[in-house]
């Protein structure tokens, strides 16, 4: 989140939003969560098509979602996508049921028509388009931020753009985090890979994450930096701690399973503590929207975090990133992206690379 530490990182950057589970049953039968990806210099004309950030612009969340108008991605800008309001000013304080189903309602009826039109009694559809919009209402979010230059975001629009957007999810190996998978290796050429291990071949949001953070160390030129979108204050039930597939065995169905089969429950056991495991940081810093009233300096310090932020992994600053000519995943084939230069939406600077657009 480059604007989130107000100018300082100004330049483009991709960031994971990992978002935690929510629900006092749902959680217990998918504890996984779900994935999604910010960038701050790419922004949509349509939830469907994408282009360059204009001056302002803030940039969009793009994710890969099941059951909603049969596309396979919908881009969503900052504010609506966790709030389901056009301005940071309209974040309410609290929230509780009716006032969230009617703000995402508002916000449907007049930006996403394209994706969750209005059923023929004028009323509003059914499906999950609701996950498009008031993130926020519903669960904390952990951020992680990476640096990116505006000539691979410039491959990532054309490339969207260019193939069929038709829906494609699968929880087993096409969910969301494989989206956020494949979309992080274009930009960093295999950061993160399938866990055969502690997730059994699945792809999940904190699967995601811990393969991130630890490319980051030792990949310093990322700049990776931690944050937290708390979850809104209100009557709303508030969400769980994330899991992989081997940590939620462990934790909802450890005692059964030790009953059932002591052998299972010890190698499970230790394909969570060699492959599973990841702290989350206790000190993050959270990201306070209505402080600020935009993304300038919208990452708050917690207490006994110091002045960059205690989350922060690495400080490397504005190294040069580094491309080797290995093939990069493009995730269901379409055209191949457009590696020439793309202007800037902030005047932000450019990071040199060898190969901008992440291609061979």
């Amino acid at each position: 989140m480059a604007l989130l530490l107000g100018g300082v990182y100004a330049r483009a950057s991709v960031t994971l939003l990992m978002e935690e589970p929510y629900g006092e049953v749902s959680h217990l039968l998918n504890p996984t969560g779900h994935s999604a990806l910010y960038f701050d210099h790419i922004c949509a004309d349509t939830p469907t098509v994408l282009r360059a950030c204009r001056e302002g612009e803030l940039g969009v969340v793009i994710s890969r979602y099941d059951d909603i108008g049969g596309y396979d991605w919908l881009a969503i800008p900052l504010i609506p996508y966790l709030y389901s309001v056009e301005t940071a000013a309209e974040i309410p304080q609290t929230m509780d049921r009716a006032q969230e189903t009617a703000l995402r309602d508002a916000y449907r009826r007049a930006h996403l028509e394209l994706v969750a039109p209005d059923l023929a009694n004028g009323t509003a559809p059914g499906g999950n388009w609701y996950e498009l919009v008031g993130s926020s209402y519903d669960r904390a979010i952990w951020a992680f931020q990476v640096n990116s230059t505006t000539e691979q975001e410039a491959g990532l629009i054309a490339l969207f753009n260019d193939r069929k957007n038709k829906e494609r999810y699968n929880g087993a190996f096409t969910n969301c985090a494989d989206f956020t998978r494949v979309a992080i290796n274009r930009f960093y050429p295999h950061a993160i890979r399938r866990n055969f291990v502690a997730d059994f071949g699945l792809t999940t949001p904190k699967s995601v994450a811990r393969a991130l953070t630890h490319y980051a160390k030792r990949h310093p030129e990322t700049g990776l930096r931690i944050y937290k979108i708390p979850q809104v204050p209100g009557e709303l039930g508030r969400s769980h701690h994330i899991q992989g597939v081997a940590e939620s065995l462990l934790k909802n169905y450890g005692v059964p399973l030790v009953l059932i089969s002591p052998v299972s429950a010890s190698v499970v056991l230790a394909a969570y503590i060699q492959h599973g495991r990841f702290s989350l940081p206790k000190d993050a810093p959270l990201v306070d929207f209505r402080a600020t009233g935009s993304l300038a300096a919208a990452a708050t310090p917690n207490m006994g975090a110091d002045a960059k932020g205690a989350a922060t992994l690495e400080s490397a600053e504005a190294q040069a990133i580094e491309r080797k000519s290995d093939a990069v995943e493009t995730g269901g084939g379409g055209a191949a992206p457009a590696s020439g230069p793309v202007t800037a939406s902030r005047n932000a600077p450019v990071i040199p690379a060898e190969n901008p657009g992440g291609q061979p």
